[in-house]
């Protein structure tokens, strides 16, 4: 028998082929609150304790390993946008995937879009931002809808008749996606239309055109004529928009649906195409003789609907932060669980630094988004403190979480590897969601812009952050920090150009002093002695050596 003929083997002895080793267990089915230490104890602290229970359930099911599973499917399978029947007939209706339906319908049922309004007492708003970093674990999309619906109340309550309209309406804890006149649902969502093609940040030079039917004015008809590049959740109920009454630009209430039952006059035209949050719809609309009612006066729209951005700009804050709580948690996961070069991989210094450097960043985010929310309770019960606190930290905490978080991200998904890259390990998914929260409700530059504008028109503000700054001057890393902004604060020369560099150091200023008082020791002097201190490279990795990296990675481990 020649070598060509004779027979091959079909297995080498001794050779393993087929079996896996050396992977990590997947992080599903733990309670994604409870196993976060830091998120637990900014609760506690910020006056929410009352609400642990309910935030637990959240946690319990956000980690579960069958709704994580939803929130795969209901990116993989995206809204369909279907503009008209089988007959001809104009529908503008968006199909969604039953997964995004259970998703949005558990949010609902957790009282994400409501609690603060049905429930409001000391406390309640950091209840529902710590709930909705939970949520965050299983799938991001639905908060759109969800904190469009949350923020959509303080500015509606502008127009007390339409308030006491639609307020039972959007506080109901039942989601109904049925497409049909709100008062026949047993519960509605909220959206928002700003953007137009030639405006976007520029909402003052909207060209969509608001005629008065009844004479106009607060609570008056308006037919509104134009377009909306950008009007998120197009399935929503109502919507808050912006068009040009003869007195200016005005805020409008929008509804699906007309008094008499009959569809309003308005035109889905696309679905936006977008890089991610792809179980979310976001549409193009053309509005032509829709029908609408004014909120607040005329000629006030911005500062209307600027009572809805202030809160979601809360829950890009909050976004960020269940980003970066979602990314530290995984990385840490595989890291503890691999194996290269004979050792684990959390037992290579490189590596710990990495990790603990991940997880200082997440700390950072999350105590400083609940204490965020905190002013936001505070502000509601009249203390006119935490109200100019929260003027300024809402911009500067949402420049720089939201900037942070695709970094992080990177960072994150990079810890584990080739495995990170493949679609199967949600990484990407992460990775594609980080960007949103920096764009959604004003860029890095309007945040900026806003920063600079509260310092001229609620000197106030800039008083109250650096009162909050003080109270953790007692290191004196934070003391030297704080003594250096307040000195290149007082040159105002080209200010302007010099803006993100200033609110990147006041955010980093304020964590560093909540880190001294509410983290753990290890990771707040980590963090100042890098963030601060000036020990710090250009990436992550690159705390000084020293760091006590065991104690802060096991902090921020999540224990399953």
């Amino acid at each position: 028998m020649s070598t060509l003929e004779k027979p091959s083997s079909t297995s080498t002895p001794g050779v393993r082929t087929h079996e896996v080793d050396n992977q990590a267990e997947p992080l599903v089915d733990f309670n994604v609150f409870e196993a976060d230490t830091t998120l637990v104890e900014a609760v506690s602290r910020e006056g929410a304790e009352w609400a642990s229970d309910r935030i637990s359930a959240v946690g319990a099911h956000a980690g579960s390993g069958d709704v994580i599973e939803l929130g795969r499917l209901a990116n993989d399978n995206p809204p369909k946008l279907r503009t008209h029947d089988r007959y001809g007939n104009r529908v503008d209706e968006v199909e969604f995937h039953p997964a995004w339906h259970e998703l949005l319908g558990a949010s609902v049922g957790f009282e994400l879009h409501s609690l603060p309004w049905r429930e409001p007492q000391p406390g309640a708003h950091v209840a529902r931002g710590a709930a909705f970093i939970c949520f965050g674990h299983a799938e991001a999309g639905v908060g759109c809808p969800i904190s469009m619906t949350y923020s959509v109340l303080p500015a509606l309550r502008h127009q007390p008749e339409l308030a006491a309209e639609w307020e039972p309406r959007f506080l109901s804890d039942s989601y109904d996606p049925s497409n049909r006149p709100a008062p026949e649902k047993a519960g509605a969502l909220a959206g928002m239309g700003m953007t137009e093609k030639q405006g976007g940040s520029d909402v003052r030079a909207n060209t969509t055109v608001a005629r008065p039917l009844n004479g106009g004015g607060p609570g008056a008809e308006y037919e509104l004529s134009g377009h909306k590049w950008f009007m998120s959740a197009p399935m929503c109920d109502a919507f808050l928009v912006l068009a040009q009454a003869d007195g200016g630009i005005s805020c409008f209430l929008f509804p699906r649906w007309l008094p008499d039952g009959s569809r309003n006059n308005f035109r889905l035209q696309r679905l936006k195409d977008k890089l991610g949050n792809r179980s979310n719809a976001s549409s193009e609309v053309e509005f032509d003789g829709a029908w609408a009612r004014m909120v607040g006066e005329e000629g006030a729209g911005v500062r209307t609907i600027i009572e809805m951005v202030n809160h979601t700009r809360l829950d890009c804050v909050l976004g960020g932060s269940a980003g970066m709580r979602v990314g530290v948690a995984q990385a840490i996961n595989h890291a503890s669980q691999r194996e290269a070069f004979g050792r684990t991989l959390t037992d290579w210094p490189l590596m710990q630094n990495v990790l603990a450097d991940l997880a200082i960043e997440s700390e950072a985010a999350t105590i400083s988004a609940m204490r965020l929310a905190r002013a936001y309770d505070e502000a509601i019960a009249g203390d006119e403190g935490a109200q100019s606190f929260k003027r300024i930290s809402n911009a500067v905490l949402k420049y720089w979480i939201t900037k942070r978080a695709p970094v992080h991200a990177g960072e994150s998904l990079e810890c584990l590897g080739g495995n990170g890259y493949v679609e199967e390990s949600g990484m990407p998914r992460l990775y594609r969601e980080a960007p949103l929260n920096s764009i959604w409700e004003g860029s890095g530059n309007v945040q900026c812009l806003d920063v600079l504008r509260a310092m001229v028109k609620s000197p106030g503000s800039l008083e109250a952050f650096f009162a909050e700054v003080a109270e953790g001057e007692s290191d004196p890393r934070v003391a030297a920090a704080a003594k250096e902004l307040r000195t290149e604060l007082g040159d105002m020369a080209e200010l302007e150009a010099r803006a993100r560099s200033i609110v990147e150091r006041m955010a980093l200023l304020l964590q560093g002093s909540l880190m001294v008082r509410y983290a753990d020791e290890a990771p707040a002097d980590a963090f100042c002695a890098s963030r601060l201190g000036g020990d710090w490279g250009r990436a992550f990795g690159t705390l000084p050596a020293g760091t006590d990296f065991t104690r802060i990675i096991d902090r921020a481990r999540a224990a399953t």
